[in-house]
């Protein structure tokens, strides 16, 4: 873990680095986690075109069925990795957007236009370009598949330029996927959801609502919240919505402010001391109602937001993260797949689509007067970080899992892994001949300030 220099304790506590630290602690998460994706990728890929191939597949489509009593819950092991073990995935982004709206980039329009109007321009552009090759064929229903963004693998390989590439292009390319994460989280809610059922749906956002009157009355026991979670994912479940929309809505639903603020959390900690000091050298035992107290401020002085999110996002990223990709990166890659109209309208989409699309969309906003460039990012090396947009995997993937099957969804997953292969070289190779070769930090800015302190 990379230590940091942190400020003097009397020098008051800068706004900007609060709202940094957990944007930076999540970049760094990403960097290691984008190369433990790209080994799951190639683990599932080399398995999928082996003598074992059959097999492997085989152990992904295991029955596994959950029962109590009568009621009875099976599925493949795949599908409780993609409706099951996903949702907590998009819980963490349903958190990530609710903190960037509260406390980051997306709180200020001038500042958020332009990764808003990127990110709209990298999902309209692909869009239409997988529809303009695929209209009336049987893959249309694919066209959201190369709209997705993933961070995960922007941040790792934009880590390859190290110290070249500039913070404003980083915090560009992260509110950017943010953003993305929204539009593809509202695609799955209106065109990949199946039959509703309303009864159940309604259900649904009643376990929401509950969510909001516990915390509204103090309910503080987040077994609490896991047990109501539970039932949201499975009236969502059922009613045909995509049981991910449930994890999102609970994670913006998560608070972002402490429920102790620090005048409360001093008081308890005055107490106890004054406790300790009156049993010291007395043989009283150091059992107190002040020390259940004192850990109670302690832990609720943090947002649970926060504290949700540093205790999921590791699972998140080196758990569900990679499972995902062995269970559904896995293809039989042969020549005659590129040459599918599904695997070609992914990959142009990706490389293509996502490149022009957030540069021309960013391009416009900038010159229209909505946004303007960020410190130490010209047209150029927007254009690099624009072609990094197009790295769709995670997202790309499950979409195209919801939207197709059999060859169609084998074909699509060439196209995605072809076109995301594509825009990394794009990316790479444009910004290492773009970026200046050598960055120079301020004397009084150590090269350590910009990363995040150990947790």
């Amino acid at each position: 873990m990379v230590t940091t220099t942190r400020p003097a304790p009397f020098l008051p506590d800068a706004p900007i680095r609060r709202w940094m630290h957990p944007l930076l602690r999540f970049m760094e998460i990403e960097q290691t986690s984008g190369i433990l994706l790209l080994i799951c990728t190639v683990i599932a890929l080399g398995m999928s075109n082996s003598p074992w191939a059959h097999d492997w597949e085989h152990f992904w489509h295991l029955n596994v069925a959950f029962s109590v009593g009568s009621w009875t819950m099976d599925g493949s092991l795949s599908h409780w990795i993609n409706d099951g073990l996903m949702v907590l995935f998009f819980f963490v982004v349903g958190m990530e957007v609710k903190r960037e709206m509260v406390l980051g980039e997306l709180r200020n329009p001038r500042k958020a236009a332009l990764p808003i109007f990127g990110a709209l321009g990298g999902m309209v552009v692909p869009a239409g370009i997988y529809l303009a090759l695929q209209w009336g064929e049987p893959g249309q229903h694919g066209w959201g598949i190369p709209t997705a963004t993933d961070i995960a693998f922007v941040v790792g390989f934009l880590s390859l330029l190290g110290s070249r590439v500039p913070p404003g292009l980083k915090m560009f390319l992260l509110t950017l996927a943010i953003v993305d994460d929204i539009g593809a989280v509202l695609l799955i809610a209106i065109f990949y959801s199946g039959d509703v059922n309303a009864g159940l749906l309604f259900a649904g956002l009643g376990g929401c609502l509950l969510c909001v009157v516990f915390n509204q009355v103090g309910v503080r026991r987040i077994p609490v919240y896991t047990i109501v979670g539970i039932g949201v994912w499975l009236a969502f479940f059922h009613s045909n919505v995509h049981p991910t929309i449930a994890g999102v809505m609970l994670g913006l639903l998560t608070p972002t402010q402490a429920w102790v603020g620090l005048p409360d959390l001093r008081a308890a900690i005055e107490d106890a001391q004054l406790r300790l000091k009156s049993i010291e050298g007395t043989h009283q035992p150091q059992t107190d109602w002040r020390w259940g107290v004192l850990a109670l401020a302690a832990r609720e002085a943090v947002a649970p937001l926060e504290r949700l999110e540093r205790a999921l996002h590791p699972w998140v990223a080196f758990g569900i993260m990679p499972l995902f990709a062995l269970a559904n990166a896995g293809v039989t890659v042969e020549p005659q797949a590129l040459e599918g109209g599904v695997s070609l309208a992914c990959a142009l989409g990706l490389v293509v689509g996502k490149s022009f699309g957030i540069f021309f969309f960013s391009w416009l906003a900038v010159r229209s007067g909505f946004a303007q460039l960020p410190t130490g990012v010209n047209l150029k090396v927007l254009f690099g970080g624009a072609c990094f947009g197009g790295i769709g995997f995670t997202m790309a993937l499950f979409i195209a899992n919801l939207a197709l099957k059999g060859e169609l969804l084998a074909s699509a997953k060439v196209g995605v892994l072809a076109g995301s292969t594509v825009a990394v070289l794009l990316g790479v190779g444009w910004l290492y001949f773009t970026l200046p070769r050598r960055v120079e930090m301020p004397h009084h800015q150590s090269a350590t300030s910009l990363q995040p302190a150990p947790s």
